[in-house]
């Protein structure tokens, strides 16, 4: 896939999928915007990591589950570049918690950072795609968002509530060339999964066809595609990249 000349911006991407996708994105020759919220450090080693493949590169320092953060992303993005050509909503948090003993303060973090964040970085890059009258958005949902999971109603509910933005979005800006889509990762092999106890890891792999978790380099090939322009004529679409995980 050729992305040279892209700019692209991806939340939540110092560690894990996040990173993955702009370490691939950037390999297909796009310029990268890694984003991260509380560790200067790790966000400028991620954004070094890819400048020292030779590609172009800056770390951005923001909470993209308020106006202010999503305005200091976008803003250094665009004197950086000048444009934006591709935005991927990977940001998320886990406060898990069966309904009874999740507090107010759990549900309204996760809906913040999960989905208000989309909202919120969306329009933002809206506000230069509309203009190009081009673009990629492409949101990192879940598998939870459509079966739902015991004990994360507020993780769930965040993941759902991305699929039904998506769908939505993609009928307001399709006639403007941009592309709206979602991604539903089911378990994937990350720092996350890997503090799971060994028996709930062989279950969930057993609930796949495949028999094993899946990679973050599986979302970010994925990402790349339909970033690209060979995904021209898909829009409003919710990719399942599970391993043939029908339900949790």
């Amino acid at each position: 896939m050729d992305l040279n000349g892209k700019v692209a911006i991806i939340t939540g991407s110092t560690r894990g999928i996040g990173n993955a996708i702009a370490n691939r994105l950037a390999e297909a020759g796009a310029m990268i915007v890694v984003k991260g919220v509380s560790d200067a450090i790790r966000v400028e080693n991620a954004a070094e990591a890819i400048r020292s493949t030779g590609r172009d590169c800056i770390g951005v320092l923001a909470d993209v589950g308020t106006a202010d953060g999503v305005h200091k992303l976008f803003d250094t993005a665009v004197q950086k570049y000048g444009k934006i050509d591709i935005l991927v909503n990977n940001a998320g948090i886990i406060r898990d918690h069966g309904i009874m003993r999740m507090s107010e303060e759990d549900w309204d973090s996760v809906i913040r950072v999960n989905l208000k964040s989309v909202f919120l970085c969306s329009k933002a890059a809206l506000k230069y795609m509309l203009k190009q009258r081009s673009g990629r958005i492409i949101s990192i949902s879940s598998i939870v968002g459509i079966y739902g999971n015991a004990g994360q109603s507020n993780y769930s509910a965040s993941k759902a509530g991305i699929i039904a933005f998506t769908r939505t979005l993609s009928k307001e800006v399709g006639a403007r060339g941009i592309t709206v889509d979602a991604i539903a990762p089911g378990f994937i092999d990350t720092n996350m999964t890997r503090q799971l106890e060994e028996k709930w890891i062989e279950y969930l792999k057993s609930r796949t066809s495949l028999g094993f978790l899946g990679m973050p380099e599986d979302i970010a090939e994925a990402v790349v595609f339909l970033a690209s322009d060979k995904a021209g004529y898909i829009t409003g679409n919710i990719l399942g990249i599970n391993g043939g995980m029908g339900g949790i």
